[in-house]
């Protein structure tokens, strides 16, 4: 404990300065405007920042992209409740009661209610991250090939078994992330695979590309199909409203804490915000002694997916930095951006960049605060920009993700890729896809083909490396226990659905 703060007062001294706190402030409100505006959202918006941190030191980097994310978050509980259109995926379960609030002309409270459960949820994440970050690090240096396939394996195992939806649909959306993985050269043999004789895809697909289509272009589309109006609610943000709201949320401390514990789970396993949004929405219904009133107005409605959300968007980051498993879509995009700026995520990471790890850590702190105290003061801003006709607001978005496919690497092909990856994220939305396991599959996907090999050379071949220590046979049982719950249990829960009462 007393290493972990020594190390957390190294990153105050690292993250407190100026020039930080500007990029904090900056990131937050560029954040807001993205989780706003539909079509952008968290990764969207971190990849067309990324080209821009390039020039800049890794610490004041991930500083910028993280309270982007951060603002992001934020936005999307402020048109969730105002316009009853989620900003991010995850803002989808906040609809359900906060929009009903705003309705009832409690909108200024509903908004109050989301960010300081936030707030809350968001801090209590960045505690688990400082009190288990060095312990996860040294734990994974006893880590040899077999054990980090292992863990790529439970990783993607977690999607299928975790996240809610059709197996089959993620497993599918996980095996086309793994194809594109291994286009370009092979990192074993140096040959070429799956260019079709096409310079352009030595290097591979760039995974970046395929953010700013899938999340971007791909959702602006199903929007513009929808017709989508932002016929909104306003309101009038006062420090008396956030102090009586304060007042009221000892009552939902119960909701508080379980949810942000929910939250922190589904962070640190690849859950993901979306799912632990849900997930605790679902119990605190179950729960609750006001369980009528959800769905009608219910503020503990509310209170519930905001702390999940907000909790499991900062753990995210701590396998991230710690394994080098991505624990959300932004957070792979981030690990992109590592290591772009040669760092390696990993165990060593926390060794030879320690100033960069709590630098974030510290950051995290400052990041949250910040951001609770701007989105509070800047909501009719924002409100007022959605209220812009969409015809304007639309091509808009849909110039600056070409510009940002164009910046990433200076080539017309990535906007074609963009385009394209455009109609593969149109796709995936009308069919009901989940497109965040194909983007972490794309990160992944090299790392653990590469593990998978390697364990097969020091092993002849043999599948029993994956069982040869308890370490890495409990994380391999436990991987494959996720996915039999997620493809066995959903058939289970069809057959019992058709059988006639």
């Amino acid at each position: 404990m007393l290493e972990q703060l020594q190390h957390l007062a190294g990153g105050f001294e690292t993250a407190f300065s100026i020039y930080h706190i500007a990029l904090m402030v900056g990131g937050v409100l560029l954040g807001i405007l993205v989780g706003v505006l539909p079509g952008l959202g968290a990764p969207n918006g971190v990849t067309l920042l990324l080209p821009l941190t390039f020039t800049m030191d890794p610490v004041s980097a991930i500083i910028l992209l993280s309270s982007m994310y951060w603002g992001a978050l934020f936005g999307g509980s402020t048109t969730s409740i105002l316009f009853n259109i989620p900003g991010e995926p995850s803002s989808v379960a906040t609809t359900f009661d906060g929009h009903p609030m705003a309705r009832h002309g409690d909108a200024a409270k509903a908004l109050a209610t989301a960010f300081l459960s936030a707030g809350f949820g968001a801090l209590a994440g960045v505690i688990v991250v400082t009190l288990i970050a060095n312990t996860i690090a040294d734990f994974a240096l006893k880590f040899s090939p077999p054990e980090y396939f292992a863990v790529y394996l439970l990783t993607f195992c977690s999607y299928v078994g975790m996240s809610g939806g059709a197996a089959l649909k993620t497993m599918a959306s996980l095996l086309i992330g793994l194809s594109l993985a291994t286009v370009g050269m092979d990192t074993v043999s140096g040959e070429m695979r799956l260019t079709g004789g096409a310079d352009s895809l030595v290097g591979g697909v760039s995974f970046l590309a395929a953010v700013v289509g899938l999340f971007g272009i791909g959702e602006l589309l199903v929007t513009v199909e929808e017709g989508l109006k932002f016929d909104g609610l306003k309101a009038k943000m006062s420090w008396r409203v956030v102090w009586q709201t304060a007042k009221e949320m000892p009552r939902h401390a119960v909701t508080l804490v379980r949810s942000t514990l929910i939250g922190c789970w589904m962070g640190i396993t690849p859950g993901g915000p979306t799912a632990a949004s849900f997930m605790s929405y679902g119990i605190a219904k179950r729960f609750s002694k006001k369980r009528a009133n959800f769905g009608k107005g219910e503020p503990e409605g509310v209170v519930a997916p905001e702390a999940a959300d907000h909790s499991a968007g900062v753990s995210a980051l701590l396998p991230m930095l710690a394994l080098g498993v991505p624990g959300s879509a932004t957070a792979a995009v981030m690990m992109g951006g590592l290591m772009i700026w040669g760092l390696q995520p990993g165990p060593m990471l926390f060794i030879e960049q320690t100033d960069f790890v709590w630098g974030l850590i510290a950051s995290m702190y400052m990041a949250n605060v910040v951001a609770v105290v701007l989105v509070l003061g800047t909501i009719p801003l924002f409100a007022a920009i959605l209220r812009a006709p969409f015809a304007i607001i639309g091509p808009l978005i849909i110039v600056v993700c070409l510009i940002g496919a164009y910046t990433i690497g200076g080539k017309m092909f990535d906007v074609y890729l963009a385009l394209g990856f455009g109609v593969i994220g149109y796709v995936f939305k009308k069919l009901d896809y989940p497109i965040a396991p194909l983007i972490l599959a794309m990160v992944l996907g090299d790392k653990s083909e590469d593990a998978f090999r390697q364990s097969m050379l020091l092993s002849e071949g043999s599948l029993g490396v994956f069982f040869g220590n308890g370490l890495v046979g409990t994380i391999t049982v436990l991987a494959l226990a996720l996915l039999a719950w997620g493809t066995c249990g959903g058939l289970f829960s069809r057959r019992r659905a058709a059988v006639p009462v």
